[in-house]
């Protein structure tokens, strides 16, 4: 069964271009590229599709593509090599600074992050219990490798990205194009939020006891132990969203 990052290449769409259409600008097409960079499912060190192929996956115009792609130069999320083995290459994985998150946190509603907490809760709780029922081998040793990357990363980037990338290989286990792009859209608004204001090395501890919860339930193929698993996974994420909120917002 293809990995989320096999679907990223051989020419296959990339994750977020079919949310463009023939009217996104080029800083839309920016953005969508940079958040599947965010989420780990485009590596650095990768090379894009070709011009013509990316301008066909989010149905824009070559100008646009290359507005975007111009964009994320400027970011100096990518270079462009010219020559037989040139192409754009990824050079860094894009995060939010704690500035950003702040501001994001302060123009956010403590009613709007709950209403996120509880769309993550329902749609990861259905996920997980899929997984457990379509569950085989090689999927098990891939969601124990991602878990681990977690538990070994050095910063609240890394971690948050290793953690997204659980959640959506899960998804892929779970066969469900339609959560598994909830998923993504989910995992592109609240990746930074629980991770960036916390108490790392806590978080790291608790994320990777609930991991490995998760996984145990669905290599089990126990899809109600799954469910549970992961719910109060993302009631915990939630609780550090929150409290993330209160610490920028006091007087809440």
């Amino acid at each position: 069964m293809p990995t989320v990052s096999d679907a990223a290449q051989g020419g296959a769409p990339l994750p977020f271009a079919e949310e463009a259409s023939g009217s996104a600008s080029g800083a839309a097409v920016a953005d969508r590229i940079a958040s599947s960079i965010s989420l780990g499912l485009l590596s650095v060190g990768e090379r894009l599709p070709t011009e013509i192929e990316l301008a066909q996956q989010f149905g824009v115009a070559v100008n646009t593509l290359r507005k975007g792609l111009a964009e994320l130069r400027d970011r100096e999320i990518v270079v462009t090599r010219r020559g037989r083995t040139g192409g754009t290459f990824i050079v860094k994985a894009p995060f939010p600074s704690p500035e950003e998150v702040r501001e994001r946190l302060r123009d956010t509603s403590l009613v709007d992050l709950r209403d996120l907490r509880d769309e993550h809760v329902a749609v990861g709780s259905a996920i997980a219990r899929l997984a457990a029922t379509r569950v085989w081998g090689g999927s098990i040793v891939r969601l124990e490798e991602l878990a681990a990357r977690v538990s070994a990363a050095r910063t609240p980037a890394e971690a948050a990205s290793a953690d997204s990338r659980f959640h959506i290989e899960l998804a892929v286990l779970a066969q469900s194009p339609r959560l598994l792009r909830s998923e993504i859209r989910i995992q592109s608004e609240i990746a930074p939020l629980h991770w960036t204001f916390s108490d790392f090395e806590q978080t790291q501890t608790i994320v990777a006891s609930d991991h490995h919860d998760v996984i145990r339930a669905v290599m089990e193929e126990d899809g109600g132990r799954a469910s549970l698993a992961m719910s109060e996974h993302l009631q915990h994420d939630g609780v550090r969203m929150m409290d993330a909120k209160l610490s920028i917002d006091p007087d809440l």
